[in-house]
C-alpha cells in the first residue's frame, strides 16, 4: 500500500528518561507519524468515516507523551504504535518517530530521535 497520512511535530511535554532529573523536570517531545492506510474510499467519498480523524490521533499521541513516564523513548514509540494499531482498524501500518531534542548527551546535537515501524 502506498497511501499514507503524515503528521509531523506533534508536541507534548513529558517526563520520560533514564535520569532522575528528566523524570523530575521533564522536557519537550515531538512525534512524527506515517500512517499506512487505504485512502481510496476517502478520496472518492470525501467522508470522514472512510479515513481516520487526525484530531483524535494527535490527542492520542499527546496523551501518551504526557502520561505514564518510561525510561526509553524506544518504549514510548512502541507504546504509541501499539495504541494506534489497537485503536484504528483502518490503519495497516504506522511509523513513529520520537524526537527528544533536549536529550542529556555531552555533545551539542540538533536532535536525537528513534523511529520504529509496526504493521498488522
Amino acid at each position: 500500500m502506498s497511501d499514507q497520512i503524515l503528521l509531523k511535530g506533534i508536541h507534548g511535554f513529558g517526563y520520560h528518561g533514564v535520569f532522575e532529573h528528566e523524570r523530575i523536570n521533564g522536557q519537550d517531545f515531538f512525534i512524527d507519524l506515517a500512517l499506512g492506510i487505504d485512502l481510496k474510499a476517502a478520496s472518492v467519498s470525501d467522508a470522514l468515516e472512510d479515513t481516520v480523524s487526525y484530531a483524535d490521533i494527535t490527542d492520542l499521541v499527546v496523551a501518551e507523551i504526557t502520561t505514564n513516564p518510561v525510561a526509553l523513548i524506544e518504549r514510548l514509540a512502541g507504546r504509541i504504535a501499539e495504541k494506534i494499531l489497537n485503536t484504528y482498524a483502518k490503519i495497516d501500518s504506522v511509523t513513529v518517530t520520537v524526537h527528544k531534542p533536549q536529550a542529556p548527551v555531552s555533545a551539542k546535537v540538533q536532535d536525537i530521535a528513534v523511529q520504529i515501524t509496526r504493521s498488522r
